[in-house]
């Protein structure tokens, strides 16, 4: 029987402009832990795999050295210090508002969670 071997898979992660700050946070080193709503389509990053940064025309390579998946924000934020997913934030209720001011994020992450990618 053949073994195969699994490659590391490359996703493209966009930021809009509006939110360059955090884009600047992941490319000096400051955010730790980049953090998606948990729909399939985030679900097959794992461990290993090369995440391309796309903030306008700015490119960023990270790998991503662990994938955990949460059900809920508060399970989330006893993980990881806000701090961590944004250095920018000041406090846990302004991490959630964060989380939601995105479109349909409540929503999404109600019905599959939140994912935390650890980066390199």
């Amino acid at each position: 029987m053949k073994k195969e071997i699994q490659k590391n898979k490359i996703h493209r992660l966009r930021f809009a402009a509006k939110n360059k700050e955090t884009w600047d946070f992941i490319k000096s080193g400051k955010k730790k832990v980049e953090t998606r709503a948990g729909t399939i389509k985030y679900q097959r990053v794992q461990k290993g795999d090369t995440l391309v940064l796309c903030c306008g025309k700015s490119h960023l390579e990270k790998k991503v050295k662990k994938v955990r998946h949460f059900k809920a924000l508060d399970s989330i934020l006893r993980a990881y210090k806000y701090s961590q997913i944004n250095p920018g934030i000041k406090s846990k209720q302004e991490m959630v508002d964060r989380w939601y001011s995105f479109p349909g994020y409540k929503e999404k992450i109600k019905e599959f969670g939140i994912l935390a990618f650890e980066l390199e």
